[in-house]
């Protein structure tokens, strides 16, 4: 669905990179074509880290290794995006999780250099009231030698992200300057962490004079970040409220079937007299 999606709706792009574990290019193979790259996960990860064969816990895979306690695949997926955006050709990327599907036209020349890159924020959004968001903001002060944090603070989580490769390269050197480490060597051996938020406080504390940004609090995805069961009426509405958003993410964990999903798209295309295209593919 995302594939359709991008396919229909985007435009101005010059690769679609999708990045799969090993076992999954196979299953991917058919979608490599085109401006639509498909890479394995190994790729970016360091060589030393090793996934855990046949074990999973809560759902995940893990990964171990000599220097560091195990991580899991929730872990080395941000390690990819942070060796993908470091090492490509492009300069900037759009960062898109899987559960999105753009329902909008969108071209993505509108944040190219040398348009300001976007950093969108959640104003005030980490409290003492969200644990996690905490962890990762203290846990980013100490990995950027910055002084504690003061909460609430900035929120930099989202489901479209925009990354500016230079940045992703400074920010790397910060860190491996502070640890006296290799940059995933130090987030493999902190493990409470977020790419998102280190990259965002990275932006805004430290790049203001050398790469221009802009703050805004429009995301381009509407999110559904609750658990309870959509109906197809649902996700029409949630569709209709949007204002500036361009696409859609039901996250992964809620139990809305991609039927519901693709019923609601259709249903919101004939509304608008769209024709949709291909959205009955898995």
């Amino acid at each position: 669905m995302l594939f359709d999606s991008i396919d229909r709706y985007v435009t101005s792009f010059e690769r679609h990179y999708v990045i799969v574990h090993d076992e999954d290019l196979d299953v991917f193979k058919p979608f490599h074509r085109g401006r639509r790259v498909v890479l394995p996960v190994s790729e970016f990860l360091p060589q030393w880290l090793h996934r855990i064969p046949h074990m999973r816990w809560r759902g995940r895979q893990y990964w171990w290794s000599f220097r560091a306690k195990p991580v899991s695949g929730w872990h080395t997926q941000q390690l990819v995006k942070i060796k993908a955006a470091a090492s490509l050709p492009e300069d900037r990327y759009f960062l898109i999780d899987s559960d999105n599907v753009f329902f909008r036209d969108f071209d993505v020349s509108t944040v190219a250099n040398p348009n300001a890159l976007p950093v969108h924020i959640y104003q005030g959004g980490v409290t003492n009231g969200h644990p996690f968001h905490v962890d990762w903001v203290e846990a980013t002060h100490r990995l950027l030698g910055l002084e504690k944090p003061v909460f609430p603070t900035d929120d930099y989580i989202d489901q479209i992200i925009v990354w500016d490769k230079p940045t992703v390269n400074a920010m790397i050197a910060r860190i491996e300057a502070v640890s006296g480490r290799p940059w995933d060597e130090t987030l493999c051996r902190i493990r409470n962490f977020s790419e998102y938020t280190i990259y965002g406080i990275f932006t805004t504390r430290e790049m203001a004079t050398q790469r221009p940004f802009k703050i805004t609090t429009d995301s381009f995805s509407l999110t559904e970040w609750e658990t309870t069961l959509l109906s197809k009426a649902d996700i029409v509405a949630l569709l209709e409220s949007a204002a500036h958003e361009v696409a859609l993410c039901v996250q992964s964990y809620n139990p809305t079937p991609l039927s519901t999903i693709r019923e609601g798209l259709a249903e919101f295309y004939a509304r608008h007299e769209q024709t949709p295209q291909r959205l009955e593919t898995a």
